[in-house]
This record gives structure tokens, sequence and C-alpha cells, in this order.
């Protein structure tokens, strides 16, 4: 983290996005960011989505302003965006925080693949983002293994 810090990548402070002004007498009203949805609350969606056959695996600028594009369209905040280029290969790894959680990609041009991890709390709907991934990345095969996390009996 020290790394990061010295970057200007982590703030020391946290962050307001979500701050809630809440008066003294209601405290215990706090806003309650887990999920209801078909008898069921839980935290938030978490989506696995591996992209084959795709293209533009190797900009780091392009994934990074498509993946913010992305959180936006899924109705996210964003907070924060860091991508890494690896070189000789190409491949680009990053994330973007969200208020909401994150999505994260790592890819390899070699083999024409991209894992990308997208979770979502609140009223997000993840499942917006990957049409907007898919413009940039023209994958030929999307498959996505979706989860429910932090189930709550009811």
């Amino acid at each position: 983290m020290n790394a990061l810090a010295q970057l200007g990548m982590v703030s020391e402070l946290p962050s307001n996005n979500q701050t809630v002004a809440i008066a003294e007498s209601c405290e215990d009203e706090r806003k309650d960011y887990f999920v209801e949805r078909d008898g069921e609350k839980f935290a938030g969606t978490h989506l696995l989505v591996d992209l084959w056959e795709a293209t533009n695996l190797d900009d780091p600028a392009k994934i990074d302003a498509t993946l913010c594009e992305a959180a936006v369209a899924a109705g996210a905040t964003i907070l924060h965006s860091h991508f890494h280029h690896f070189s000789p290969n190409g491949g680009v790894s990053g994330v973007v925080v969200l208020a909401e959680s994150h999505i994260s990609i790592h890819t390899w041009p070699e083999r024409n693949f991209a894992a990308v991890d997208i979770f979502m709390c609140g009223d997000c709907d993840p499942h917006l983002s990957i049409p907007v991934m898919q413009r940039l990345f023209q994958a030929g095969r999307v498959l996505v293994d979706e989860q429910r996390r932090g189930r709550v009996s009811v």
C-alpha cells in the first residue's frame, strides 16, 4: 500500500462518495446497500466474464476508458482506476474501484483472451457493463458466470 500511496493512488482519508447526511436523532436508519431480488437478500452481484477471440487487449488507455464507461452504464460511481501494461506480450491488468465495489481485468493478447471480474452492490446492474466492453473487445465468445455474494438467510 505504501508504494501506491507514494504514487498518489491511495488516499490517506476514506472517500466521502457514499457519505449520507444523517440527523443525530435517526442514526439507526442508515442505508443498507444489500440487494433484495427474487426473494433473496445479498451484498451484490459478482460476474466473472471470459472474453475469447477478443481484440484490443493491449492498450491500457482504451481499456481504462471502456471499463469506466462500462461502470457508468451499470449505474456505478467511479472512485479511481489504475492500469498496468506488461511487456513484452503487451497484456494489461487493471481495476476500476467503485463506490459499489470494482471492475478488474487481466488480458492475454497472445491468446486473444481477457478475464474480467465485475462486482457491484446496491442498485447497479453489472450485466449492463458487458455490451460496453464488447464494443471494444469484439469477443467471438463471451462466457459469464454469476454469483450472488453475501447471501442472507431470510
